[in-house]
């Protein structure tokens, strides 16, 4: 313990923290377990005085693919601006206020948004923090369906993609925290759809349980063309790419004229030290092709609107998600490992207190 000055002497609590932590900043070769560890830093429970910063306890941590890019050195991307050797990973997640500077946010807040892989954060940087105001839907839902991942499909779909009814609307990764949402979107607005993911258990369920109207195991496809060819004979009008690599070579050649591409995530090339190359670009011009990289942050203007859709759509049943729970920070390093092997079994979370 230790004791604040004012006219009013306070007791300030400093506690212990446990985190999760990258061995080294940059990671080569397959991300495994051992490149993530277990540390035990201290974190005091108060917000520095004249600060805007906010200190929450994390409820539920969300795991995503993108994590991998921040911890690789890659022309162009982004590892150095978030992770540093012996610092906790940073990612998405739901929390509750403990105190607060920020005339926005109150003790007791429930929030969502960038945090660190730790029980408690104080969090200096609040652009990206909402607050949570419907409390009617699991809480775990912040972490994907009514957070980042849910904004990315709904913008991705409608301000990228353009869409319009009975247009025909491939999704790579069909099956993550991403693309199931963006598959249910596309058939509530009327299109024919079909989903790639990474097992047989998977494509069923993105048939019977997500709506899309075919779906296949990419695994057991030694020609993507003509698997393409198979379930779109008269072609592609939107793809929504969560994989980059050999499978969007083949969709280029697959697009109808004036095709769109939202160029979402490129997880299939996450791994490598030389990411493939593609070979068939010059589709985009006979076909007029239009492909538009996105990041959701672009976007987050929207998430009002995106709520007042969302919200009414989940309360009716009409769109529904998968999530695959573990339990506690040490859960985290393996979920994030399995997501590139096509283990998991939906949006990846991980409960780290129930409040």
């Amino acid at each position: 313990m230790m004791m604040a000055s004012g006219e009013e002497e306070e007791v300030v609590s400093i506690i212990s923290n446990k985190q999760v932590v990258l061995r080294d900043h940059h990671v080569t070769g397959y991300l495994k377990d051992s490149d993530m560890c277990m540390s035990i830093s201290t974190i005091t429970l108060k917000v520095p005085l004249n600060s805007k910063s906010v200190l929450v306890k994390n409820l539920y941590l969300s795991c995503d693919p993108y994590i991998r890019g921040h911890t690789k050195s890659i022309q162009g991307g982004y590892a150095d601006q978030y992770f540093k050797t012996g610092s906790p990973i940073i990612g998405y997640g739901v929390a509750k206020v403990l105190d607060s500077g920020h005339p926005d946010f109150k003790k007791d807040d429930l929030v969502w948004g960038f945090t660190g892989w730790e029980e408690y954060t104080l969090i200096t940087e609040t652009e990206s923090l909402f607050k949570i105001h419907h409390t009617d839907v699991p809480l775990s839902y912040y972490t994907g369906l009514l957070s980042m991942p849910g904004m990315t499909a709904f913008t991705g779909f409608y301000e990228i993609c353009s869409p319009k009814k009975g247009e025909y609307v491939f999704v790579s990764s069909a099956f993550g925290a991403v693309g199931q949402i963006v598959g249910q979107l596309a058939k509530l607005l009327g299109c024919y759809v079909v989903g790639s993911a990474g097992s047989k258990e998977k494509v069923d369920l993105l048939k019977t349980k997500f709506g899309f109207d075919e779906a296949f195991n990419y695994k057991e496809e030694k020609d993507y063309d003509a698997c393409l060819k198979r379930y779109f004979p008269e072609g592609i009008d939107i793809y929504f790419d969560n994989v980059g690599g050999k499978m969007l070579d083949a969709t280029l050649l697959n697009m109808r004229l004036h095709g769109r591409i939202a160029a979402c995530g490129m997880i299939s090339q996450y791994e490598f030290e030389e990411p493939e190359g593609v070979h068939n670009l010059f589709n985009i011009i006979t076909k007029r092709v239009r492909i538009q990289g996105f990041m959701v942050f672009d976007y987050y203007h929207l998430y009002s609107n995106f709520l007042g859709i969302m919200i009414p759509y989940i309360k009716a049943g009409k769109i529904v998600y998968e999530e695959d729970i573990t339990e506690g920070l040490e859960s985290l390093p393996a979920a994030l490992v399995r997501l590139f092997s096509g283990k998991n079994a939906g949006k990846a979370v991980a409960v780290i207190a129930r409040e």
